[in-house]
């Protein structure tokens, strides 16, 4: 449990152009994301603010949003980050799960634990990825770093490209 650190996140709140509903699959991993991150994370933005903190993630444009505030909604940090190093993996993230979604319908166990294992195999790489690109702004563990590149695939999927 993460009640009473200070390291954490305790509020998000995703904002995309289009936020209408996904299909049923995605929502279901954002809704899971989103309470396993609210369950426990450890995130803790660089510099004097001391939590827990309320996250704005968004997709402008090219530009993924971290909008980091005090849970009084004070502002503590906005940080922006190219969507570019990100775009391979999250597309290859869609398709994986594309493929899993369709095999769990009707091919063999043997199967879909495969395309499985490939699914877990590019949401760590991109997991990875984010959380090297936090490196300097904000500390997170592998964990919440797992969750939030599910919440950010979520933005994705819904913003125009």
């Amino acid at each position: 449990m993460s009640e009473g650190r200070t390291d954490r996140i305790i509020n998000i709140d995703l904002e995309a152009p289009s936020m209408g509903p996904g299909d049923v699959n995605a929502e279901h991993e954002r809704r899971v994301a989103v309470a396993d991150l609210l369950e426990s994370n450890s995130f803790r933005p660089n510099g004097e603010a001391v939590g827990p903190f309320d996250l704005r993630l968004a997709i402008e444009g090219d530009r993924l949003i971290f909008d980091v505030r005090l849970e009084d909604k004070s502002p503590v940090h906005g940080f922006v980050f190219a969507l570019g190093p990100l775009r391979r993996i999250i597309k290859d993230y869609f398709l994986i799960c594309e493929s899993y979604y369709e095999a769990v319908r009707d091919a063999p166990l043997a199967q879909i634990e495969a395309i499985d294992m490939g699914r877990r195999g590019v949401h760590n790489e991109g997991s990875t990825l984010l959380k090297e690109r936090l490196v300097g702004k904000i500390e997170v563990d592998f964990d919440t770093s797992r969750r939030l590149f599910t919440l950010i695939c979520s933005l994705h999927r819904r913003t125009p490209t």
